[in-house]
């Protein structure tokens, strides 16, 4: 397909009549951290959920993978939407939906209605989010870009470790005697501010060229998302039943269907969901690769470590959110050196990024095998800070040189697909680690299975620090 590009002047003056203020990029990093937040949030609640609903085990990871499916799923579709009816208008509309949706959570009489209420609120999500990066990269330029950029990517990871430690604050606090529910009640009020805010401080734009929705693609992408992630979320609990092997093995063939759906709209001339011209390139496809990895190991640890210190080192929800407390503490610090740090060495920060964390990880297996089950706060400091350091370093970075050749009339869809890549990716870390762990501790004990899942996350970051050696030595 042909395609001319049109300028970042040109975007602005036809669809952005005003650039992005601080305000208003505070507001979109808002709309970006929520969603994020409520991914790990109810991690340590879990526990509290399952004898307050009387719910499965299965049912439970629902909870989680009903809000992630409808998240990954819903993304690229939420992205072209914005392109083509203005990115705030859907901003706002994702975000009060994600509101009413929360509220909804916190309600639910049972577990099912808490399982509908969290899909329509990772629906609500997939909305939201793919406008925050659309309209960065569409209403900023030059350096305020990248500091933008930088900004969110380090939003975004501070969200996935902070949400783990407020979810363990709220639940024990019991607020009003709400419970776990409070874990959802608080976004209210929280997206009450953020749409004041939006309606004031974030500027409306939308592609120049408004592209029409692949129907086709759309429904492909979204099967061929759910014939990976829903039998990998709920085989075990399920017991992998036949519809579970029967899905994965339709993974390959609905994934190589949507491929060869979007390469012949591509060559008549029509607007595929992904265009492939996007991964022609070069900085986006890279990251996007490097992103699979460090998703994956980062949310399959945030959730194993969650159930290893409640249900095996005895630690209660407050305790145990506030032994990653370091982590949260270090990515902040570190990703506010991040920009900096890029100018000067510019991709390499990503693979010394790398080494820092497989050196955290390493000190927080030593403390696990040396002080099990009495490790807390102060077993897991070290391990942690130096981790949260080492992500700082990558997630950031990565994010930025994936959006930084994607052209302005392109940002919905592009951002659409990274931030579809990412929840992705998480949520196969759960499915995956958190496997892996959960079936190791009937033989192997806690201690070893803990162990032996951290072992594995050290091999996917090592394989992240060797792709980010293919990566452009400059970051734009």
């Amino acid at each position: 397909m042909t395609e001319t590009l049109t300028t970042p002047a040109a975007v602005r003056t036809s669809a952005a009549p005003r650039a992005l203020g601080s305000l208003g990029l505070f507001t979109v990093l808002l709309g970006a951290a929520l969603p994020l937040i409520d991914f790990f949030i109810v991690n340590v609640a879990l526990p509290t959920m399952g004898r307050d609903l009387a719910a499965s085990e299965s049912v439970l990871e629902l909870v989680v993978a009903g809000y992630g499916l409808a998240y990954a799923v819903l993304l690229v579709l939420g992205g072209r939407l914005g392109d083509l009816f203005g990115r705030r208008r859907l901003f706002l509309g994702g975000m009060a939906a994600f509101g009413l949706t929360s509220l909804a959570c916190g309600l639910a009489p049972d577990a099912w209605s808490l399982v509908a209420a969290r899909v329509a609120q990772g629906a609500s999500a997939a909305a939201m989010v793919p406008q925050v990066l659309a309209t960065i990269q569409s209403s900023t330029e030059g350096p305020r870009r990248a500091k933008a950029m930088s900004l969110y990517g380090a939003t975004a990871g501070l969200a996935m470790v902070a949400g783990q430690i407020l979810g363990g604050v709220l639940v024990a606090a019991d607020l009003a005697g709400s419970g776990w529910r409070s874990v959802f009640l608080v976004n209210v009020p929280v997206v009450v501010v953020g749409l004041v805010l939006a309606v004031r401080a974030v500027p409306e734009t939308r592609s120049p060229r408004p592209e029409p929705v692949d129907g086709p693609g759309t429904v492909l992408l979204a099967a061929a998302l759910l014939t990976l992630l829903a039998p990998l979320t709920e085989g075990r609990a399920a017991g992998w039943p036949l519809w579970t092997w029967l899905s994965l093995a339709a993974f390959p063939l609905v994934t190589g269907a949507f491929l060869a759906v979007e390469r012949r709209a591509d060559r008549q001339g029509r607007t595929p969901l992904v265009p492939p011209s996007l991964f022609a390139l070069t900085p986006l496809r890279r990251g996007l690769t490097i992103m699979v990895p460090f998703a994956i190991g980062f949310s399959g640890f945030m959730f194993v470590i969650a159930v290893a210190l409640q249900s095996g080192a005895g630690l209660g929800p407050v305790r145990a959110g506030l032994a990653l407390a370091p982590m949260a503490l270090a990515f902040f610090l570190v990703s506010l050196a991040g920009p900096r740090l890029v100018t000067r060495f510019g991709a390499r920060v990503v693979t010394a990024g790398a080494v820092v964390q497989a050196v955290g990880v390493v000190l927080i297996l030593l403390a696990v095998r040396a002080d099990w089950p009495d490790v807390g706060f102060v077993a897991l400091l070290p391990g942690a800070a130096v981790a949260g350091a080492g992500q700082a370093l990558q997630l950031p970075v990565v994010m930025r040189i994936v959006m930084s050749e994607v052209p302005p009339a392109r940002a919905g869809v592009g951002s659409g697909v990274m931030v579809t890549t990412q929840q992705a990716s998480l949520a196969l870390g759960v499915a995956t680690l958190g496997t892996l762990f959960l079936s190791l501790v009937p033989g192997m004990g806690m201690r070893n299975a803990l162990v032996t899942t951290l072992v594995v996350q050290l091999g996917g970051i090592v394989v992240t620090g060797l792709l980010s050696l293919r990566l452009p030595r400059r970051v734009g």
